[in-house]
């Protein structure tokens, strides 16, 4: 071998080593990536359950309708359980008051289950309270109380953008909840 097919060796030899170096590193610095990546997801998946919490536990539960504006985009697309929507804020709040009126004592206390992937999050929840108070249709009549409690597992899944839900989906069933309270068999 000559000097100069010697000294090409040499140099092909380093070349190829400092070329598998960048690659391994490109290897470290994209598992590293990928992990802070995770990471962050996690963090933010976490900090969007821990508003769930507050909101079911304390903003729901005691009625502190300003509050929702914590959590909710105040153009909040809202999915219920029997097909029909709201938009916007405001309007997912009417619809959940006229439950305080008939059972005043409705409350969240607990989610056994808790998911996060991306942007989204859902919780399971034990939805609980008592038919203590006339009940108003929306033909104008009223249903007068049962006294019967119920206890209802809910589910929400909520789309976070920007650090607020801009979609809901709420889920229950209804017809359990109004066999509970007496007004079904």
């Amino acid at each position: 071998m000559t000097t100069n097919q010697s000294t090409a060796y040499f140099t092909l030899a380093k070349a190829s080593a400092f070329t598998i170096a960048i690659c391994f590193a490109s290897l470290v610095f994209a598992k590293d990536d990928e992990l802070a990546r995770y990471k962050a997801a996690e963090k933010l998946g976490n900090s969007e359950l821990a508003k769930f919490d507050t909101l079911d536990f304390d903003v729901y539960t005691n009625q502190k309708w300003a509050r929702f504006a914590e959590s909710h985009d105040k153009n909040i697309l809202v999915h219920y359980p029997d097909g029909h929507t709201t938009r916007g804020l405001d309007a997912h709040i009417a619809e959940l008051k006229p439950q305080f009126v008939f059972a005043p004592d409705t409350h969240i206390k607990e989610h056994p289950v808790k998911v996060t992937n991306g942007e989204w999050t859902s919780v399971i929840g034990t939805m609980e309270g008592t038919f203590s108070q006339p009940m108003h249709t929306a033909e104008g009549k009223t249903i007068a109380p049962t006294g019967k409690k119920f206890k209802l597992q809910m589910v929400t899944v909520g789309h976070w953008k920007n650090e607020l839900m801009d979609e809901e989906y709420l889920f229950w069933d209804n017809f359990s909840f109004m066999k509970q309270i007496g007004l079904a068999q």
